[in-house]
């Protein structure tokens, strides 16, 4: 069995900022959202968790291997999208310093461009080819990966054969349990 969970609340998170791949960790709420589910994630014999190498994720792992007593491993194929000219900007900043950048984000993701960063179909094929490794490697394990937003919806569109236009239909909050239950 396969699940995943969004990294816990950040400072970013509730400022409306796109952290990135800044080194922000969690926030104290974050941390208390983090305890509060590993109370539910407990009774689930998690024998492994898989994080991408921020901190924010890093350290969610690590609250829960803590009740679970599982091995954390950090997997580059779950970290955030590379947008660095983004990171640490509010929605507002984003769309003030780079035009028409943001509005291609937001209604044409699958659309979305920049020279030198990452595109919605990459993190999807690279967060696909970590998973599908982890999984053939861990074949008779409960597996929890904890990762960011747009890896988990890349990861949900490709469970259900969804395209990437569908990417802001699937909403997942901080700290959101999300079963893949297909995933091949």
């Amino acid at each position: 069995m396969i699940s995943l969970i969004r990294h816990g609340l950040t400072q970013a998170n509730k400022e409306n900022r796109f952290a990135g791949r800044s080194s922000e960790p969690l926030c104290a709420e974050g941390v208390a959202q983090l305890r509060e589910i590993t109370k539910k994630i407990q009774p689930t014999g998690i024998n492994r968790i898989f994080c991408g190498p921020l901190p924010r994720t890093r350290q969610s792992a690590d609250l829960i291997s803590q009740a679970c007593d599982a091995a954390v491993e950090s997997c580059e194929g779950l970290n955030e999208i590379f947008l660095p000219h983004w990171d640490g900007l509010t929605k507002d900043e984003i769309r003030e310093k780079f035009g028409p950048e943001y509005p291609t984000w937001l209604s044409h993701p699958e659309r979305f461009q920049v020279e030198g960063c990452e595109t919605l179909e990459d993190v999807l094929k690279r967060a696909v080819d970590c998973v599908k490794k982890i999984v053939s490697s861990h074949p008779d394990k409960t597996v929890l990966l904890v990762t960011h937003l747009i890896v988990a919806r890349c990861l949900v569109l490709y469970e259900r054969q969804l395209p990437i236009a569908q990417f802001r239909s699937i909403q997942i909050v901080n700290g959101e349990i999300v079963p893949l239950h297909h995933f091949s």
